[in-house]
């Protein structure tokens, strides 16, 4: 990965990053999934929502700090960009500089058909 921004203070407002447990018993088995939750007041909303389109605009390959084959990303740090009570989160693109490769863990939704949307 590519080197992490630690610009710093990225979100205004309040943003708050977490995620939660989950299990649920059916018929005598036990299904147990996570889910991130995001929650904001709308400065802290708009703000991450200016971050998202600030990477997903940037041209990775005009950036000379960044080597081929590493991504762009941001760190957010709980009590300094989040809450207290948020996860440190990673914000990155998945496309390689120079190579536009995913990493080898990232697996694509299924493709749905017209008549399943």
């Amino acid at each position: 990965m590519a080197k992490i921004k630690w610009k710093g203070f990225e979100i205004e407002g309040h943003l708050d990053i977490f995620v939660a447990d989950y299990e649920d018993e059916f018929k005598g088995e036990i299904e147990k999934w996570q889910n991130v939750l995001i929650y904001g007041d709308p400065g802290g909303l708009r703000s991450f929502a200016r971050l998202l389109m600030k990477i997903a605009d940037l041209n990775q390959e005009n950036e000379a700090g960044l080597p081929i084959g590493a991504r762009e990303h941001y760190e957010l740090r709980p009590n300094l960009e989040l809450s207290k009570s948020s996860v440190q989160t990673i914000l990155g693109r998945i496309d390689a500089k120079g190579t536009g490769r995913f990493y080898d863990r990232f697996v694509a939704k299924d493709e749905k058909k017209k008549s399943q949307v």
